[in-house]
């Protein structure tokens, strides 16, 4: 079994809820990351997402200046805008049941716990890696197996399209 330890991301980075919307867009921008966590006293309080941060900046802002956007991105706490009930999962948990949960649910992320402590997050973006590392490892298999002479006529996956190009 794979457990959720061994691919999640450790390097976390987290707000409180005192922050402003500002410094969540800030950070979100600069590590290019799309959750945040939320910790107060050592514990997962809530979740902020790139579209929670987004609703905030966009709504009813649009005839703003810059700079009254900012004032009022500054102003506005992320306790106003996070999600206080956070799905999460337990380190040692499977990847696999840490999969069927964020595709069940459509969670962009879970936030991992030992303990009780925040220790890493997984995210969509995790899975989709794994995908593509899945993907290299078929095509290498299927290269060993027939040879880099063998052409297929059918290069998909079983139950997709075979000629993606006539697909518009």
């Amino acid at each position: 079994m794979i457990s959720v330890d061994e691919i999640m991301s450790s390097t976390v980075y987290t707000l409180t809820p005192g922050n402003c919307v500002l410094e969540a867009r800030l950070l979100m921008n600069e590590k290019r990351i799309r959750h945040i966590p939320i910790i107060e006293d050592a514990r997962l309080v809530g979740l902020v997402s790139q579209r929670d941060v987004l609703a905030a900046s966009d709504s009813s802002l649009h005839e703003l200046s810059e700079r009254s956007r900012l004032q009022l991105e500054q102003e506005h706490k992320l306790r106003e805008i996070m999600s206080t009930e956070v799905a999460t999962i337990d380190y040692r948990d499977s990847l696999k049941s840490a999969a069927l949960r964020m595709r069940k649910y459509r969670y962009g992320c879970l936030p991992v716990l030992q303990s009780g402590k925040l220790v890493g997050i997984v995210t969509d973006t995790d899975f989709v890696g794994i995908a593509v590392h899945l993907i290299e490892q078929l095509e290498e298999a299927d290269s060993e197996t027939w040879g880099d002479d063998f052409e297929s006529d059918n290069n998909s996956l079983p139950g997709t399209e075979a000629n993606i190009d006539s697909v518009v």
